[in-house]
């Protein structure tokens, strides 16, 4: 599918992963955000249009999608669709270490 080289790009690099919420309009347009202002506005537009191409896409095939759930190996992607617009939901995955406990004495 290339989703993440449409999003990276071959300028792919090492970078803190997007973490928040993001809703855009039936064009692509970002209309409100939560992610922080460090993160490229032009990769997040991206995320959107790709999401909306999707839904798209499988409205064509007939086989219109409500949500959809995206897992990557450190990222996880949740979009719903709002009348032809978009959420977008970003969540970083970490490993869930266990926490240690002290020993008993």
């Amino acid at each position: 599918m290339g989703f993440l080289k449409k999003i990276f790009g071959a300028r792919a690099a090492v970078q803190q992963l997007p973490t928040g919420t993001i809703t855009v309009d039936r064009h692509g347009h970002i209309v409100t955000s939560t992610v922080s202002s460090g993160f490229p506005k032009a990769l997040l537009q991206g995320i959107g249009r790709d999401v909306l191409e999707l839904f798209r896409e499988a409205r064509v095939a007939q086989m219109p999608l409500a949500e959809v759930s995206l897992h990557f190996g450190s990222l996880r992607i949740t979009a719903r669709e709002l009348r032809g617009g978009a959420i977008i939901f970003l969540f970083p995955q970490t490993a869930l270490l266990p926490t240690p406990t002290p020993p008993r004495l």
